[in-house]
């Protein structure tokens, strides 16, 4: 009689092109926006505009970050910590380019139309949001850099410069075990 044997395959992380990660990065973002946007008003008919504004945002940063780690992105995980605060970084930044590109409509023009303050508010919008998109997908979920997800090394090899730092290696569980483990190694004498 033949047993079944069951084993446990690692995820496998598949990369999402730009364009890919592009169009998701819009419809991800845009999505919450426009949700976010229909959120305060509601929200504000309980408590003043600019807390609700303040707690809308806040929530919409946090879906968005979750959403494009796991499908703008393709990581395959939550963000971390480290991931969050990044991406609220970028979307700081994206505020601050708005903001600056409204002052300085109104510094060069002291009461443009509405149709002037919406061409800049837009193209500025836009701006950031294709350089938010550029530091999310090279410096927030690039991959490869937070604990953890790094490419084991030999056992015995350091990265350049830490001559004197122990090595450590972590290694996949034996057999059907998922466990992982870490081995750490003494430097050599020299």
């Amino acid at each position: 009689m033949d047993t079944l044997r069951t084993e446990v395959t690692p995820e496998v992380r598949v990369p999402v092109g730009p364009l890919a990660s592009f169009l998701r990065f819009v419809v991800c973002g845009g999505g919450v926006g426009l949700l976010s946007s229909a959120a305060v008003p509601l929200v504000a008919l309980t408590m003043p505009w600019v807390v609700a504004n303040a707690v809308i945002t806040v929530a919409s940063t946090l879906l968005c970050t979750e959403l494009h780690a796991r499908v703008t992105f393709g990581t395959g995980r939550r963000p971390g910590l480290r991931e969050h605060w990044r991406s609220a970084g970028s979307a700081t930044a994206a505020y601050v380019v708005t903001c600056a590109a409204m002052f300085v409509l109104h510094t060069v023009q002291p009461s443009p139309s509405m149709a002037t303050e919406q061409i800049v508010y837009l193209g500025a919008s836009a701006l950031a949001g294709v350089g938010r998109f550029v530091v999310l997908r090279l410096f927030v979920f690039a991959g490869g850099t937070e604990k953890g997800t790094r490419k084991p090394r030999r056992m015995g090899t350091r990265a350049r410069g830490a001559w004197f730092a122990p090595t450590v290696t972590v290694v996949r569980g034996w057999g059907h075990t998922p466990a992982y483990g870490v081995r750490v190694a003494a430097p050599p004498v020299r």
